[in-house]
């Protein structure tokens, strides 16, 4: 079973509901910027996502 790269904002934004699920590491990350640019107008380097909010599942 391929690993996934999860990120659930909730759990570093309350009350935001945004869910990334990703068998593609960079994917998600590029994903999650993406979001927490634009939504919470935070720039995340990719080891800030790594280490602080991606999960693997």
């Amino acid at each position: 079973m391929a690993q996934a790269h999860n990120l659930d904002c909730e759990a570093a934004a309350v009350g935001c509901r945004f869910i990334i699920q990703s068998e593609d590491e960079a994917e998600a990350i590029e994903l999650a910027k993406r979001h927490m640019r634009d939504v919470h107008g935070k720039d995340c380097s990719d080891e800030e996502l790594r280490s602080e909010h991606l999960r693997i599942v």
